[in-house]
């Protein structure tokens, strides 16, 4: 069976048996040292370990695939609009200028333009694995029992669980929708031309609204049958307690963000890495 994308299937790995609190931790730690810093050389490190985990979670391309050609033409379009908006802008950072190529007008190529957007496209390349990780490997129901074990209003941790859960449902309703459609004679295969596959994909959005509200529904009203919120407190059918495996993540994953931020205050002395001084 086809993989679906966002979808949580449980893998016995190192990176599935850490509780969802841990991964929430660990994945807010790298995420907010790969935002800060500038510098290629942390960026390219926690990249490094960003894919180490991928591979080590057993986390099949055929889940991601999808996702990866997104994410790769929107970093395309962002580096082409960040450089039509700002070709200059990594000449004002380093203050230095070496230039490449002259285009045309007041484009030019620069060392230190083509330098800041490659750091800009490492730093999404090395998050962004960092969230998929996150998705795949946590199972909803548990992630929301660690949020309520540490304090948070279980109705919020509830929500963040069914919000979780919602990514396989939607993609699983849109292929119903789908196939449905085709079923009736609506061309989609990849014999028909890109825009004609456009419109048909938009004449399934109105289907899969009322399907979604639909089942906001029934949701809704299966949790006022059973009485929920009720009560200030609830017990978790599956929850997780912090071990050895836990907290060593953590420790590792608060070692590089505060290595980050000491790279950049005691060494560069700044956000960004210079080479060109």
């Amino acid at each position: 069976m086809k993989a679906r994308l966002f979808s949580y299937n449980f893998v016995n790995t190192y990176i599935h048996r850490l509780s969802g609190l841990t991964k929430l931790a660990c994945f807010l730690f790298l995420t907010f040292a790969v935002m800060f810093s500038y510098d290629l050389r942390v960026i390219m490190v926690i990249l490094v370990i960003s894919t180490c985990l991928m591979v080590i979670s057993r986390i099949r391309f055929s889940q991601i695939r999808t996702m990866v050609w997104y994410v790769a033409g929107f970093l395309l379009i962002n580096a082409i609009l960040t450089y039509f908006f700002a070709p200059e802008y990594g000449v004002s950072i380093y203050k230095t200028r070496h230039e490449l190529v002259d285009l045309f007008g007041k484009y030019s190529l620069t060392s230190e333009q083509l330098f800041y957007q490659l750091t800009q496209v490492m730093k999404y390349a090395s998050v962004i694995p960092l969230g998929m990780i996150f998705i795949l490997t946590t199972n909803p129901s548990e992630f929301a029992s660690s949020l309520s074990g540490v304090g948070v209003n279980y109705k919020i941790s509830f929500a963040v669980s069914l919000t979780l859960r919602y990514f396989p449902d939607i993609q699983r309703a849109y292929t119903d929708i789908s196939q449905a459609q085709q079923a009736r004679g609506m061309e989609m295969s990849a014999k028909a031309n890109p825009w004609k596959r456009f419109k048909s994909a938009l004449l399934i959005i109105i289907p899969l609204i009322f399907s979604t509200l639909e089942r906001i529904d029934l949701i809704t009203n299966a949790m006022d049958l059973r009485g929920f919120g009720k009560r200030n407190k609830r017990t978790w059918y599956i929850r997780k307690t912090m071990n050895h495996e836990d907290w060593t993540a953590l420790l590792f994953c608060a070692f590089l963000f505060f290595g980050t931020l000491a790279v950049s205050t005691y060494i560069n002395h700044s956000r960004f890495y210079n080479p060109f001084i």
